[in-house]
């Protein structure tokens, strides 16, 4: 892919030529990403996107988690590949989503990249209790003292190192939170949450409902976006938090929800 877009990149590629060009490399390589891409064709990320949209729209390729995949590829992003994503945007949102919780707060931690960031930044923090189902954030807050740490239990989904199914859900039908912090692989406003599993967006729901507050932690390159068939509805108020990035277009759809607020890092 390097090659054939470092040949072409030296001079300025109409939009139509991008599109083509952008295109026959989903055809050879089967994937790309959205950064790559915009670093090999000196273009900004948005300009991929808008391109990424319109040849998903005809139908040449099909969206991934970050990028784009060819027609009829289905294949999930391992965390290993995700966590190379968007990295300063995710901790931006993950930053901030630590500053919302308090003192003596019980939260629950979604598995994925975004959700391990937010853990992150609640290392060093006291009178704490997180529940959680990912393995990332898990890790994160392993050795961290002042954290009253609970695991959901239940089934690996090892490509997202999330656990998931009938004990997790038995496990979290016990418990409430006062916050409730969710990823997602893709958003949509009238959907909701987008994931790989049926058993994702049902943990997801069950989550959302056994919290106070919700916020979904995405990033730009997740809004408008559904690379799976699974989801997650949202039936309640909740909170999005994305990044700076986002552009009205993509934000506008949930700025028209009734009992959703839009918070940009």
């Amino acid at each position: 892919m390097r090659q054939e877009a470092g040949a072409e990149k030296r001079r300025r590629l109409r939009a139509g030529d991008r599109r083509e060009l952008i295109a026959r490399m989903i055809q050879t390589d089967g994937t790309v990403v959205v950064e790559e891409l915009a670093r090999s064709l000196e273009v900004t990320p948005s300009t991929i996107r808008r391109d990424l949209a319109l040849l998903t729209e005809q139908g040449t390729i099909a969206r991934t988690y970050g990028g784009a995949m060819s027609a009829g590829h289905t294949a999930e992003p391992t965390l290993g590949q995700r966590s190379g994503l968007a990295v300063a945007e995710k901790d931006r949102i993950g930053r901030w989503a630590a500053a919302r919780i308090g003192p003596g707060d019980t939260v629950i931690l979604d598995a994925g990249t975004t959700a391990g960031r937010l853990a992150h930044h609640l290392r060093s923090r006291t009178d704490l209790t997180v529940i959680t189902c990912g393995l990332t954030a898990l890790r994160e807050l392993a050795e961290a003292d002042g954290v009253e740490l609970i695991t959901l239990g239940g089934t690996l989904r090892q490509v997202s190192q999330g656990l998931v199914g009938p004990l997790a859900e038995l496990t979290l039908s016990r418990l409430t939170a006062d916050k409730v912090f969710l990823g997602a692989d893709g958003l949509d406003a009238r959907l909701g949450i987008c994931e790989a599993s049926l058993q994702q967006t049902s943990l997801k729901e069950m989550m959302a409902d056994r919290g106070t507050e919700v916020y979904v932690l995405a990033d730009s390159s997740k809004l408008g976006q559904s690379p799976f068939t699974a989801w997650a509805p949202l039936d309640r108020p909740w909170t999005l938090v994305t990044d700076s990035g986002a552009t009205d277009d993509q934000l506008g759809p949930f700025r028209a929800l009734p009992d959703t607020e839009v918070i940009t890092v």
